[in-house]
């Protein structure tokens, strides 16, 4: 029994692919850790499994006798939704969903630590970083700062730096480029909107 025979490598394929497709996607908009190559097999042809048992009437539907003779375009049309778009939707309707207040009672949320949570929303906030050196830093959290995400060390960057005086905002610190702080330097992150 070869596995590399192309009807086995082909079928192999076909339960490994919609899966793999649904792990990437979701890394893609969850911060996760990487998976290992090995690992993700079983996991992929699971997911497959449960792509094609949901689109099973599909499925059902485009297997009929001469149905491909018949209808080329929509048979291959139905091919791509059911191995690459389906597969790709699938992550974003459960990241969707988790976030129902409803349903969060009754669904562990996709993201991992509440850093990821925060930044992810991508809203333009104002920030005071408290180091543990016991300053206080103030700054703009815009479009263009970045935080970085879980599994990563967290860091953050501010594109503008602000001074402070009783912690309140006074006036952007002139030429200011924003700063990079990192997570071992920091003790509280208080945030306004």
């Amino acid at each position: 029994m070869d596995i590399w025979e192309p009807e086995k490598l082909l079928i192999f394929l076909a339960f490994f692919m919609p899966g793999f497709i649904s792990i990437k996607v979701y890394e893609l908009i969850v911060a996760t850790k990487k998976h290992n190559f090995s690992d993700s097999v079983l996991e992929a042809i699971g997911y497959s499994v449960l792509n094609f048992a949901i689109l099973s009437l599909l499925i059902f539907y485009i297997s009929q006798p001469s149905f491909n003779q018949n209808n080329p375009i929509i048979f291959y049309f139905c091919i791509i939704l059911i191995f690459f778009i389906f597969p790709s939707i699938w992550p974003l309707l459960f990241v969707w969903i988790s976030k129902f207040k409803i349903l969060k009672k009754y669904i562990l949320s996709p993201i991992n630590m509440p850093w990821d949570e925060v930044f992810s929303k991508r809203e333009a906030l104002w920030v005071i970083i408290h180091l543990k050196d016991g300053r206080k830093i103030g700054g703009k959290y815009g479009t263009s700062s970045r935080a970085s995400a879980f599994p990563n060390q967290r860091q953050i960057y501010l594109e503008k730096l602000w001074e402070l005086k009783n912690n309140v905002f006074v006036k952007k610190i002139d030429r200011s480029d924003g700063a990079i702080f990192f997570e071992d330097e920091i003790s509280i992150i208080e945030f306004f909107k």
